[in-house]
């Protein structure tokens, strides 16, 4: 069976200016897929990436005559109503819908194992609205496009929603509900297919905050002995959206630490 996606298809991927967001609009452009790159506070990156996507483009401009194929939209993910603004920019722009790639969260890094660190009342309702409550919003938000189109919706979970570990017990907790909304949507949307991956520790901006010592203990444990990359993880995204049989599942990319 051929890819699902096409040179026809657009992707809206989130928090995307930089990190595991931008490696994975480049995996999706070199593909041929049509991207809205999604950042909150820099422009410049983003418009960065839309002109390296555009030298990714697989394919010649006569083959592809929909224009624009990259562009940058800028929204608080955040809030209800931007994500209900991002999604009716995306396909006002571009046409159509027939991927999301939810891919933003928060955190804030606690000694998981220290109890009075992890009943921060902020942490708990922060986390939870941004790595629980705005993927069930952009998924609403999107869910009628994805029905016209046959698309499908991955979010960006973590390791630390499988396993209790990472950054806060907080951060761990709500990833764990986040994996679960996953499942739940598959159930409810059908046939719009509704998958999430669930990678260890990225050396992204976010992940260098780790001490090295963590990052030495983590390779040390891991089967693979190294740690997941975001091209690995946009990889997979990749396969999933790719998949017409695959919902409802949570792949994790840990170099095997959760065996």
């Amino acid at each position: 069976m051929p890819p699902l996606l096409s040179s026809q298809s657009v992707a809206l991927v989130t928090a995307s200016s930089a990190g595991l967001g931008a490696a994975t609009a480049k995996v999706l452009a070199s593909s041929g897929v049509r991207v809205v790159v999604n950042y909150f506070s820099s422009p410049e990156k983003a418009d960065s990436l839309v002109k390296e996507l555009e030298q990714l483009d697989s394919k010649t401009a006569a083959e592809k005559p929909q224009t624009p194929r990259f562009i940058a939209i800028q929204a608080d993910v955040s809030q209800k109503s931007e994500l209900i603004r991002l999604v009716d920019e995306s396909v006002a722009a571009m046409g159509r819908l027939d991927l999301v790639v939810s891919n933003h969260g928060w955190t804030r890094i606690r000694n998981f194992y220290d109890l009075d660190e992890n009943v921060d009342e902020s942490d708990w309702d922060r986390c939870f609205n941004m790595n629980v409550k705005s993927h069930l919003f952009l998924f609403h938000a999107a869910r009628k496009h994805l029905e016209k189109s046959g698309g499908s919706f991955i979010t960006v979970a973590s390791l630390a929603g499988v396993k209790p570990s990472g950054s806060s017990v907080a951060y761990s907790v709500t990833k764990a509900a986040q994996i679960h909304l996953v499942k739940s949507l598959a159930l409810i949307a059908g046939p719009i297919r509704v998958n999430s991956v669930s990678p260890g520790v990225l050396m992204t901006d976010w992940g260098k905050q780790f001490p090295q010592s963590k990052i030495d203990s983590v390779t040390a444990r891991s089967p693979l002995k190294r740690i997941a990359i975001v091209e690995d993880v946009a990889q997979q995204i990749l396969c999933l959206a790719n998949s017409s049989s695959t919902t409802g599942t949570n792949s994790v990319l840990d170099a095997g630490l959760s065996v």
